[in-house]
């Protein structure tokens, strides 16, 4: 994986400002240890940070071929998982290549393919190419979303980058905090709409989706999105198509040149993950797989099960490593360093985001960076296969059934910042995404599983992507979620609810395709969501350091927030219970963590509120 960063202004030239986009890729360094590189032309700069995954010598970015007179440049951050299919084509079609790495494979796709290329990718990524032949920018995300790609306009320069950070050191552009992005942080977040970049003016490309950007402006093209057709496979067929795609999908990510691992929990998706990679690298006559585990001090003594989390992970764990020998490392994370790591996970993210459930994943992949350079993730899982609660149990009238509590939201905020708008700027959200739904087949309660489904992919399912890429790329390291296998999700989306809902149990469909592949114990393990602290510790510290907040006349937070009804959140912490103020994971300390993560923010990114 790398970091990608663009400037482009077809009107007046900027290549005598080099050192504008050197600096604006340096703060990508931490994506892209191993190498860096810029190009420049009269209209044109590009910059690329790089990871060495595959074919360390050969795939050097940005990379430049010529075809007669005409030049097309490629920035690349992301993994092709079908490089060798797409390498065979091309070579039949007269194509010749340097080495063997999957930049020049996409690289030459385009030239071959143009704006169609995209449709022959199976993998995570975000790219830009310029094309000398047409004089325009081509810009892709893949079809999830996995891999991030921001964007602004400002007058004639177009400018993109693969974090907002980069972005933001352009020195054109400030960090504007408008209506909109304060609506989104208090009403949505950690989630935030697609395609919002938060900062005034700064976008996303949508997952999705791709872009031109040429003399005429700026042009975008969904290239892709789920299809409903009449699901005609019997269960049979259903159960043994999932097994093969879940399977083909997960070897088909085990390529890299440098050191491989997974990570495993205990849970059905990171065993079924370790399972499949443990067997092929044993076949592959390679060294025993390594897995990695997360787990906090203290909580062999605090943790307590309930709806969100009925069990801890470690026996599921032992199960697993015995089963597929692997070579197993847990990580202890204690509090007092959970608690400093909530700095490090607003600048790995650009934004506030899911507190020490972002902080841990920081310290959990920073530990893994130590043994390897890549890891495979059970990510996305839940989202297609329908496995999180709110599939099950009945929503009490939420709008977004992971955002429990937005009558408190509207209490935390600041009446100045019409607050009671809050509710009406979440409905239009979700509204505004159910229209865009693909039209479903079946009976009323097939089509509410199906905007069950679809609202999961469009939010729930982003927001952990982005944590997963940025908490592991701030690391350096590499991760892979072979769930987000377009096929698969392609597949599942017209596989009706009675057949996912195999024998009465989330993800049974799942859980029936993987039969003899895992433990039982563990094959039908209930659901357990990546784990959290359940010390008091961390609810003291993070209560402690709110108050210095409140206390402190100079917070940024207290322009936005109403002071006294979070002084009573911090007084009464213990009121607010098992009920989660966002996701599975996140209830009061969590909550007050988010809290000080904007103010963190606010502070490094010397964010200027506008309303």
């Amino acid at each position: 994986m790398c970091g990608i960063v663009g400037w482009v202004n077809l009107k007046e030239s900027i290549k005598d400002k080099t050192y504008m986009i050197e600096n604006m890729t340096e703060t990508l360094a931490k994506r892209g240890p191993d190498a860096g590189g810029v190009y420049a032309k009269e209209n044109i700069l590009f910059g690329h940070r790089r990871l060495a995954i595959v074919d360390l010598e050969g795939g050097k970015q940005p990379m430049t071929r010529k075809m007669g007179k005409f030049e097309y440049t490629l920035i690349y951050n992301g993994e092709l998982y079908n490089t060798e299919d797409l390498r065979k084509i091309l070579i039949e079609r007269g194509y010749i290549f340097e080495g063997y790495s999957d930049t020049e494979v996409l690289l030459v796709s385009y030239i071959e393919f143009k704006e169609e290329c995209v449709n022959y990718l199976n993998g995570i990524y975000a790219f830009a190419i310029y094309d000398g032949y047409k004089s325009q920018i081509f810009m892709a995300r893949d079809r999830l979303g996995v891999k991030p790609l921001f964007y602004t306009v400002k007058g004639n320069n177009f400018i993109f980058a693969s974090e907002l950070k980069a972005i933001l050191a352009h020195d054109m552009i400030e960090p504007v905090l408008g209506e909109r992005g304060i609506f989104e942080i208090f009403g949505l977040g950690p989630s935030r709409t697609q395609g919002c970049g938060i900062f005034e003016n700064i976008n996303e490309v949508l997952p999705g989706e791709y872009m031109v950007y040429n003399q005429n402006g700026l042009y975008k093209k969904t290239y892709w999105e789920v299809e409903t057709r009449e699901h005609i496979d019997n269960l049979e067929t259903t159960i043994e198509k999932v097994r093969e795609l879940v399977v083909d999908a997960i070897k088909r990510q085990l390529v890299s040149d440098r050191p491989i691992c997974t990570f495993l929990s205990g849970g059905l998706d990171s065993s079924i993950i370790s399972a499949v990679a443990a067997d092929h690298i044993k076949e592959n006559g390679l060294e025993n797989l390594k897995t990695f585990s997360i787990d906090y001090a203290g909580n062999d003594k605090y943790f307590k099960p309930n709806l969100y989390q009925p069990n801890s992970d470690n026996d599921y764990i032992s199960i697993m490593v015995n089963k597929i020998g692997s070579e197993h490392h847990q990580i202890i994370i204690t509090q007092e360093d959970l608690f400093e790591a909530l700095h490090e996970s607003v600048l790995a993210c650009d934004l506030p985001g899911m507190a020490d459930i972002d902080s841990s994943l920081y310290l959990f992949c920073k530990e893994i960076r130590k043994e390897a350079v890549v890891g495979l993730s059970g990510e996305c899982a839940d989202e297609i296969f329908g496995g999180y609660p709110w599939f099950t149990n009945e929503s009490k009238g939420e709008i977004f059934p992971w955002i429990k509590k937005l009558d408190e939201r509207i209490e935390i905020m600041s009446p100045n910042l019409n607050n009671q708008r809050l509710t009406e700027y979440v409905r239009t959200a979700y509204d505004d995404t159910i229209s865009r739904m693909p039209q479903v087949n079946g009976n009323d309660k097939e089509a509410e599983k199906k905007k069950m489904y679809y609202i999961n992919r469009m939010w729930f399912m982003q927001t952990l992507l982005n944590r997963k890429d940025r908490m592991s790329m701030r690391n350096s390291l590499e991760v892979r979620v072979p769930f987000a296998d377009h096929r698969l999700v392609e597949y599942l989306w017209n596989v009706p609810w009675e057949m996912q809902y195999l024998n009465g149990q989330e993800k049974g469909l799942l859980r029936e395709a993987v039969k003899g592949l895992l433990p039982e114990e563990v094959r039908l393990r209930k659901k357990s969501p990546y784990p959290k602290t359940h010390n008091p510790l961390y609810t003291n510290i993070v209560k402690v350091w709110m108050r210095q907040i409140l206390e402190d006349r100079s917070a940024p937070l207290l322009e936005l927030i109403n002071k006294e009804k979070v002084k009573n959140m911090v007084d009464n912490i213990d009121d607010y219970g098992n009920t989660p103020f966002f996701g599975q994971l996140m209830t009061g300390p969590q909550t007050l963590a988010y809290l000080i993560q904007i103010n963190m923010w606010m502070e490094e990114y010397g964010v200027r509120v506008k309303v």
